[in-house]
């Protein structure tokens, strides 16, 4: 059960199946409130008309990216990530993708859609610690490209190479 004031919000983890297979990303715009220009997971708080969490993650998905739901194979959930600063608790959803479909991001959140292999993904994790303000963040770091993939996504990120096999 999530802490006393904890907030629910769902993300989906959308990989692309195939012969080299990917993980797809996006770049929050900059004027957002929370974590702005950040890598992320589609995803976002759950909201009264949805089902459950599951669900949460695939209406945010298809108002972020216009992906459609039916397009979608969720295969599964990961761990849930509690962000301790905005006290809001994760639910992960991998959804398996077949191929690369064409997206339509929503231009108010988001500026960019990015999608790495997911060994190369696996090559890119490196331990970190980071100081921002008055917190640490200490965990897993991905650079990619200029895009630096941390925090609670690299979390989220972490666990599916393990499940994967592909963390080192």
């Amino acid at each position: 059960m999530p802490p006393p004031g904890t907030r629910l919000a769902a993300v989906l983890v959308p990989v692309v199946a195939g012969e080299v297979p990917s993980v797809i990303f996006t770049r929050r715009t900059r004027d957002l409130p929370r974590h702005p220009g950040e890598i992320s997971f589609p995803g976002g708080l759950e909201q009264a008309g949805d089902e459950d969490l599951r669900d949460t993650a695939l209406r945010e998905t298809e108002e972020e990216l216009g992906l459609a739901r039916e397009a979608v194979d969720v295969v599964g959930a990961l761990g849930p990530v509690h962000t301790t600063v905005s006290g809001i608790l994760i639910v992960p959803f991998v959804g398996v993708l077949d191929g690369r479909p064409g997206f339509r991001p929503s231009a108010a959140e988001i500026a960019q859609v990015l999608e790495y292999p997911v060994r190369e993904l696996a090559l890119a994790e490196a331990p970190v610690r980071y100081v921002r303000g008055d917190g640490v963040y200490e965990g897993f770091a991905y650079e990619m490209n200029g895009a630096t993939i941390w925090g609670a996504t690299a979390r989220i990120l972490h666990a599916l190479l393990e499940q994967l096999g592909e963390s080192a």
